[in-house]
């Protein structure tokens, strides 16, 4: 016997999934798999393992479940999900019930019904094979680390039930499990799944009794209270993508295609008005020269959530990559929020555009010393950070707009008048830059470094 255990973080969705099995017997499960789905693939590999069972823990909200994309790649593996609380869905599964056992020969996989995120969510005791105890816990979105799911994902109608539904799933099952138990959460810190969610990866049920601030409610209304206050604001693909994952997500057997568009075809694409353009290079080259009408988010991890917020499913994407041989990194980050209508590629990238002889157009860049140093005569400092962020402390004289609200402010905003664009680090202020320009601004420049640069400076901050 060889027990197996791997952990896949995937960044931006700040998702945690999970693959557990024995190379003795050969198998394994994967929990909460991502839609780029070769990772698991390549551990089982490397591991010597068939991947038998995929597990669901609920109908996930903020990334594309890999579950349909991985069982066809695995030649029709078995999906276990619960239909407990009314869940359905529009492909085949195996449902599970809460005490449901799963043996992958050392280890067992134990199926507890943990509503509250949502009302089919499932959390999975992990024990090693022949022993009563379990070693670890699955937790999904129920408990966090630092914190718990939030409940009010599924509208205000279903909100108080949730929480109370939550609230015994922390009391009556997480907080009466041993203080030696590990948590194996299925998402870290940044994820919108839950408010607060701490930095480390892991913990266990003692920490967290001690330390874990949400599980230190006997009241269900102070919880629910709590827990309410303090979520992250709900990013707006949430909802859609929960829809998705319900009905299934679209299989296409590896990275959905996208078509190689040589320049002269890549404008006329663009001409035709019914696509949407998306570069993603970094801050400083989109600055340098960019085609009139793109929106900047740049090729990082972040590239998913910010592509869930200001694109819809079905949008028909034309690309600009800073390099054609990072395409198929570019799809992966936009598919894990469910982006994979593509209609193409600028083939060769705005090198290649530019020696077409095309028109493009400038973002202008403002060091935080040229900032403070007065060069902004009649300038509008348009912060674009998060409220919280904002009420951290901000630049003296900003005004404040969230990047996804921003298109829908923007006709309170002067357009004669200069607008600088900031954020924490330039990434954000960059979307909001070409947000401004899509919009017809014709003088905006961004601050790259931002409130980074600004406090590495000494220069001082102004709060409300």
């Amino acid at each position: 016997m060889s027990v197996i255990f791997e952990r896949i973080h995937t960044e931006g969705i700040a998702q945690l999934s999970y693959l557990v099995g024995d190379t003795g017997r050969g198998e394994a499960a994967v929990i909460d798999p991502r839609p780029d789905c070769d990772v698991y693939l390549h551990l089982a590999r490397k591991h010597g393992v068939a991947v038998t069972h995929l597990f669901e823990t609920h109908i996930h909200a903020d990334f594309m479940s890999g579950a349909r994309e991985l069982s066809r790649r695995l030649g029709s593996v078995p999906i276990c999900a619960s239909h407990a609380g009314g869940a359905q869905y529009g492909f085949e599964t195996q449902a599970v019930r809460d005490g449901d056992e799963f043996e992958f020969g050392g280890v067992t996989l134990t199926v507890r019904h943990t509503p509250g995120h949502t009302p089919e969510h499932i959390s999975l005791l992990i024990r090693e094979s022949g022993r009563g105890e379990p070693f670890g816990v699955f937790s999904g979105d129920t408990l966090f680390v630092d914190s718990v799911g939030r409940p009010d994902l599924l509208g205000e109608e279903e909100t108080g039930r949730l929480a109370a539904q939550l609230f015994d799933s922390v009391n009556g099952f997480y907080k009466q499990l041993d203080d030696g138990v590990i948590l194996y959460p299925g998402h870290g810190a940044g994820s919108a799944c839950g408010p607060d969610i701490g930095d480390r990866k892991s913990s266990s049920i003692g920490y967290e009794r001690r330390n874990n601030p949400y599980l230190a409610f006997d009241n269900q209304e102070d919880f629910a209270d709590k827990v309410l206050a303090t979520a992250p604001p709900e990013p707006r693909h949430y909802r859609p993508m929960k829809k998705v994952n319900s009905a299934g997500p679209a299989v296409f057997g590896g990275t959905p295609p996208v078509p190689a568009l040589p320049a002269p075809a890549f404008k006329k694409a663009l001409e035709s008005g019914r696509h949407v353009l998306l570069d993603t290079r970094e801050i400083l080259s989109f600055g340098g020269g960019h085609i009139k009408g793109a929106l900047n988010i740049a090729a990082r991890p972040e590239l998913s959530v910010w592509a869930g917020q200001l694109f819809e499913f079905d949008d028909p994407l034309l690309l600009v990559l800073d390099d054609d041989r990072r395409l198929e990194s570019v799809v992966n980050l936009l598919w894990r929020t469910g982006h994979t209508n593509f209609a193409g590629y600028l083939a060769g990238g705005m090198k290649a555009w530019e020696t077409a002889g095309l028109a493009f157009e400038q973002t202008p860049q403002l060091t935080v010393h040229e900032l403070k140093d007065g060069h902004r005569p009649k300038a509008l400092i348009l912060d674009v950070r998060s409220p919280a962020e904002w009420e951290e402390g901000h630049i003296p004289g900003a005004t404040h707009i969230f990047v996804p609200e921003l298109r829908g402010n923007a006709t309170q905003l002067d357009r004669s008048a200069p607008v600088i664009t900031y954020c924490d680090s330039g990434f954000r202020a960059n979307i909001a830059a070409s947000i401004l320009q899509q919009e017809g601004f014709e003088n905006v420049r961004n601050v790259p470094g931002s409130m980074q640069a600004w406090k590495e400076a000494g220069y001082e901050l102004e709060t409300d």
